[in-house]
Parts: C-alpha cells; sequence; structure tokens
C-alpha cells in the first residue's frame, strides 16, 4: 500500500470536509430560517458530504497515531467512522425527504429524531469521543502542530455540548445550542478539517 498516496487523497477530501461543514452549518443554521425546503435540501445534501470527506482523514489518523497507542488509536478510528457514517446516513435521510418530502410538512418533520442518529447521537456524540481521543494521541505523538490539536480539542467540546444540548434542551433557539452550533458549524469544525487535510496533503512528518 502507498500511504504516502493515500494520505495526500485523505488530506484532498478533509479540506473538502471542512468546506463541506461550513456549507451545511449555512444551510442548516441560516438558509433554513428564509428558506426551510431549500435549507433541508441542502443541510441533508451537505451533512452527507461532510460525513463522505471525512472518512479517508480519520483512516490517515489511524495510520499515523497507531504506533503511539494501538488501542486508543483503533477505538477513535471506529468512534470517528460511526460518526462519520451517522452523517453520511442522516444526511441522506434528511436529503431524501427533503427532495419526496412525507405527509407532514418539512419544517414539522425536521423535529423529528432520525432513527439511525436520534438527536445526533453518532454525529455528535460517536464523533466527538473519536475526536478527542484521536486528539489527545495527537498531542503525544508530537507530530502535529499543537494548534491544530487544541482545535481538535475545543471541537471535540462543542459537539459534546451539541449533543447534550438536542437530546435535552432541543429548541435550536437555546444558547446551549446556538452559540456552539455557530462557533463549531462556521469557525473551529471547519478550520480543523481544514488544517488536518492541509498536513495530510503536504506529507508533514
Amino acid at each position: 500500500m502507498n500511504l504516502k498516496n493515500f494520505f495526500h487523497k485523505a488530506g484532498l477530501d478533509g479540506i473538502l470536509a471542512g468546506v463541506s461543514a461550513f456549507l451545511y452549518a449555512y444551510s442548516f443554521l441560516i438558509l433554513a430560517r428564509t428558506d426551510p425546503v431549500n435549507g433541508a435540501l441542502f443541510s441533508g445534501l451537505f451533512l452527507l458530504l461532510t460525513g463522505a470527506f471525512a472518512m479517508k482523514p480519520f483512516i490517515a489518523l489511524y495510520h499515523r497515531l497507531k504506533d503511539v497507542e494501538p488501542g486508543y488509536a483503533m477505538y477513535a478510528l471506529w468512534a470517528s467512522l460511526v460518526g462519520a457514517l451517522g452523517m453520511v446516513i442522516h444526511g441522506g435521510y434528511d436529503l431524501a425527504n427533503a427532495i419526496n418530502p412525507p405527509v407532514t410538512t418539512i419544517p414539522d418533520f425536521a423535529n423529528f429524531p432520525s432513527q439511525i442518529d436520534p438527536r445526533g447521537l453518532l454525529s455528535f456524540g460517536a464523533l466527538s469521543m473519536g475526536l478527542l481521543v484521536n486528539v489527545w494521541l495527537m498531542k503525544w505523538s508530537k507530530k502535529f502542530p499543537q494548534g491544530l490539536v487544541y482545535i481538535g480539542f475545543v471541537s471535540g467540546f462543542f459537539l459534546v455540548v451539541l449533543y447534550l444540548g438536542r437530546l435535552i434542551v432541543l429548541s435550536p433557539a437555546s444558547p446551549l445550542i446556538a452559540y456552539p452550533a455557530l462557533l463549531n458549524g462556521f469557525l473551529v469544525g471547519p478550520i480543523w478539517y481544514i488544517w488536518l487535510g492541509w498536513f495530510l496533503w503536504k506529507g508533514k512528518k
């Protein structure tokens, strides 16, 4: 296996994941307020794409971190992939309902929990666990920029808060959900994916 070539492709996917994550945040948090139909359509699409693009970077991270602590690296890989797959399925579920809406209206339907990813159990909960363990290992490996590590910790924390907020509070207008969603969706999350993607693409050790 040519890992250098894989890291290069994973880096490109990481950059695309960051762009897609930003567009998802825009569609879900801003567009949906003025245009619920297109907001549901594009948020579903970009959530699906973010999860799909995030998979290769997480696999590349595993190859970089498995020598630090194999057990935790494997745990982080599985948790991250489950979270990314949750985004793909959740996004596909929302996209399908936006293209062919069920009997109820799209704004009402958006409040129903996804059966595969209830309140973000996978896309927020599992992903946060994988991300936090990954950045903990990245810190110990001393082969990654410290800024990337700290941004990863912040993003992981926001994901935990978002899952608990969606589970307990539910209302997107609540400050417990709104502020972490805005910060992680428009700033922290996209920066982390794009920076990780650039790091992998450049092939730095």
